[in-house]
């Protein structure tokens, strides 16, 4: 119950509205969007807005108002959960220090977005949107916002599932995190990424964004689960389990992708990471069984326009454990020949991975550039490959461990044998320190606390959402 320090108002149309007052903020109650736009307009930092448990059906609610850092405007479901939004409804929120909470968009069809946000630290979290017929589930406008904890599940129409804008003139810093991106069918066509930062209009605009301890859950709609077009992102801790797509860094520098688990039980599409751009970096990250290989490194066009293709140039590959892939486990040139692209990669760095091949699969496919530097890498199994600098075939024995990867042993020939000075590189794919003698691989093996790890369904999304209903969502 949310304080009050302004008077007590009437509203007209909304005299049942008020619910409780104190000193410092009010809480009032709404029954439609007309009802919320009312209390919005004279709402104040602190207060909360109240949306009764029921179906609102066709109700297409406008949130303009701005709280404070200290003391957000709150919009929220009665009983998390039990405010479905159907037919014709969809939220739009303007402002800033707004919260939107608890509310579920159930198969609705408004002729825009889902949800869509313009300001600066707003935060959607308890939310859920499946089976929507919207251009974006969700779609955020402005700087510092977050999306946290939200079920977005079942997208089938064109545009991702979540979408970012980036400014000129500022990074957003928007933050995504703990959220179930759930089931999305493939498209057969472009255009059905699960989640896009920017476009390749702004892709050299810096986003900033962090994307993490999410869990991309069957994400199918195309080649692009994650569609990175913009500048400085970081994708890190998140899970991608049975999706045919893979984490693609489609436009834009300097992204971060670290510590995430892909783990594609072999299904066809599954892959890991396209690299297209300019210093990325790329280390701790677990695959395990994807079909379509673990590295793109992509060539790219002579005087790229931005929604071409810019040759992958100075990015480090470290640290990461590739596990059972179909195979090859790196295209040297992805691309090459195609769509214009006659750029060799350049200036490529791949550090102390692992890799453990599956029989008779290959490391590596296409031209190697001069300019790839190969250091302290392990190559176990596979089909045998001639002698290169910086891999070494070794035997590697693998146990499923905690959390259900597969570790080496404690006395596996992995262990002290990274080479290079990567002092970036402080823990790894467990969140566990790296200290004296760094081991190959995302795995340093270490009796500390394990705080990363595979995420399920339980671990993220709506807490009022339990992993059965969600599924039910997925069979309708």
């Amino acid at each position: 119950m949310f304080a009050s320090g302004h008077a007590m108002k009437h509203f007209g149309i909304l005299p049942a509205l008020f619910l409780a007052a104190s000193t410092s903020a009010a809480e009032f109650k709404a029954s439609s969007a007309d009802e919320v736009a009312a209390v919005m307009a004279q709402a104040k930092p602190g207060d909360a807005i109240v949306m009764t448990d029921g179906t609102w059906s066709d109700q297409v609610i406008h949130v303009k108002a701005k709280g404070s850092t200290d003391a957000p405007i709150t919009l929220r479901a009665q009983t998390p959960g039990k405010v479905i939004l159907t037919g014709k409804s969809s939220i739009e929120m303007t402002g800033d220090d707004l919260i939107l909470s608890g509310i579920y968009l159930d198969r609705a069809q408004g002729s825009g977005d889902g949800i869509v946000v313009h300001g600066d630290r707003n935060r959607i979290t308890e939310c859920a949107v499946v089976d929507g017929k919207f251009k974006f589930f969700v779609h955020l406008f402005g700087s510092d916002n977050r999306v946290d904890h939200c079920y977005l599940a079942g997208k089938t129409t064109e545009s991702p599932t979540f979408q970012i804008e980036v400014e000129e003139k500022r990074p957003n810093h928007d933050i995504v995190d703990h959220n179930d991106f759930g089931p999305r069918p493939p498209l057969r066509r472009n255009g059905g990424e699960t989640m896009r930062i920017g476009y390749s209009f702004q892709s050299m605009y810096s986003s900033a964004a962090l994307v993490e301890q999410n869990l991309y859950d069957r994400c199918d709609g195309e080649i692009e689960i994650i569609s990175s077009k913009s500048c400085d992102n970081i994708y890190r801790n998140n899970t991608f389990l049975n999706c045919a797509g893979m984490l693609t860094l489609r436009h834009g520098n300097r992204a971060t992708v670290d510590g995430n688990f892909f783990i594609g039980n072999h299904k066809r599409g599954s892959g890991g990471i396209r690299v297209i751009g300019e210093d990325h970096v790329i280390t701790n990250n677990y695959m395990e069984g994807v079909q379509n290989g673990a590295f793109w490194i992509t060539a790219g066009i002579q005087d790229s326009p931005l929604k071409g293709y810019f040759r992958a140039q100075r990015c480090l590959i470290a640290f990461n454990t590739i596990v059972d892939c179909k195979g090859p486990d790196i295209q040297l040139d992805a691309g090459m020949g195609s769509s214009n692209r006659t750029l060799m990669p350049l200036d490529i760095t791949f550090a102390n991975n692992l890799f453990v091949l599956s029989k008779g699969a290959a490391l590596m496919t296409g031209k190697e550039d001069p300019t790839y530097r190969w250091i302290g890498n392990i190559v176990s199994g596979g089909a045998s490959m001639p002698e290169h600098p910086g891999i070494k075939s070794i035997e590697v024995k693998l146990e499923r461990g905690q959390e259900m990867i597969l570790r080496p042993a404690k006395d596996s020939p992995v262990v002290g044998a990274a080479e290079g000075d990567f002092p970036q590189i402080k823990t790894d794919i467990d969140g566990q320190p790296r200290s004296g003698k760094l081991d190959v691989g995302c795995d340093q093996i270490s009796d500390d606390k394990i705080t990363d790890r595979p995420l399920g369904a339980s671990d993220v999304g709506p807490t009022w959402f339990s992993v059965e209903e969600r599924e039910k969502t997925v069979q309708k």
